[in-house]
């Protein structure tokens, strides 16, 4: 039946409110499962130092009876260390935005205050898993995990370790290699040269889709088969494809599947072994809000901002599993 002439529409209305959910929901996870995960402390310099030392190689220890003793030399230990990299974010909102009703007070202090402080969070944890080599002077930038590791890593034809450089005191930054698919094999084989070198690995931080080829891994014939029991009449039966952890001949690890790790190729090629009691963060400003952003117009100003910095215990403790098709099967 046609509209009858005149009626007033709400396509014609302008003063309506648009039916918007007060409680905003932040499509941006939060997780950050390495940063998450490793132990919090704090450093008192931009640039904090430690000492890393190791045992002897086991050998032969067969002496004379009565023999004259003979004292071998003292290995000093080696000196590491990292600069704190500054972390801020800011926002403005006039005056009157600031008082004016809105739907979800998205773009109120309090809000974008939380928000800011979230995304923060998710930067730290980028700064870990980047590629990115240590930077002194005044806009520092810390060492990323994989400038660190060289001792149980699986790279691409081509690639090259970086590590730490006594030398300069700054880590290098590792030489890409060509990219290949993430197998049983690549893993086993981090695992085995971390257990030869000391390490406990307990997790394993990858990108979603290198998960997803972790998944597939059951289909291997070394691996045992999941078993279930069937509900009666079957009603419940689920298709299960999915494993959150691995155990192998050299220990048990959890995947964990991180989204900060797919925000590009660069970062999705790793894979990260990870023992947390030889990985820490340490902050010299925790993240806060700077209180004393002087207001110079009719406007709020509001400033979140965090200094510190990643401390490698000992690299022995850490694995990577490099050059990994991070994205899709192909990139």
């Amino acid at each position: 039946m046609a509209v009858l002439t005149n009626t007033f529409q709400t396509t014609q209305a302008v003063g309506n409110r648009e039916e918007l959910s007060d409680v905003v929901s932040r499509i941006t996870p939060e997780d950050t499962p390495i940063y998450s995960l490793i132990e919090k402390g704090k450093c008192t310099t931009y640039h904090p130092e430690w000492e890393t030392d190791e045992l002897a190689a086991p050998g032969a220890n067969i002496r004379e009876e009565g023999e004259e003793y003979a004292f071998g030399a003292i290995t000093p230990p080696t000196r590491l260390g990292n600069y704190t990299q500054i972390m801020r974010k800011d926002w403005i909102i006039s005056a009157t935005q600031e008082v004016t009703a809105e739907a979800g007070n998205v773009q109120k202090r309090k809000y974008q205050k939380l928000k800011k402080g979230f995304e923060i969070r998710k930067d730290v944890e980028f700064a870990i898993v980047d590629t990115n080599a240590t930077v002194a002077g005044s806009t520092r930038e810390f060492g990323s995990l994989s400038t660190w590791i060289v001792s149980n890593a699986s790279r691409g034809a081509g690639g090259a370790n970086g590590g730490f450089n006594v030398g300069t005191g700054l880590t290098v930054a590792p030489t890409d290699g060509t990219q290949r698919p993430f197998t049983k094999a690549i893993l086993d084989s981090v695992m085995q040269q971390g257990y030869q070198n000391g390490a406990n690995f307990r997790h394993l931080s990858v990108s979603p889709y290198v998960k997803s080829v972790f998944v597939t891994f059951m289909s291997d014939s070394n691996v045992a088969p999941f078993r279930y029991a069937v509900s009666q009449g079957g009603e419940r039966n689920t298709i299960v494809a999915t494993a959150d952890y691995y155990e192998g001949p050299f220990g048990t690890v959890m995947i964990h599947p991180n989204r900060v790790q797919a925000v590009n190729g660069g970062v999705a090629r790793n894979a990260f072994f990870i023992d947390t009691g030889m990985l820490s963060f340490l902050w010299l400003r925790q993240i806060q809000e700077d209180r004393d952003v002087a207001k110079t117009g009719d406007a709020d100003k509001g400033v979140i901002i965090g200094e510190g910095t990643l401390k490698v215990h000992n690299e022995r403790g850490l694995g990577v599993a490099a050059d990994l098709f991070g994205l899709s099967s192909a990139s």
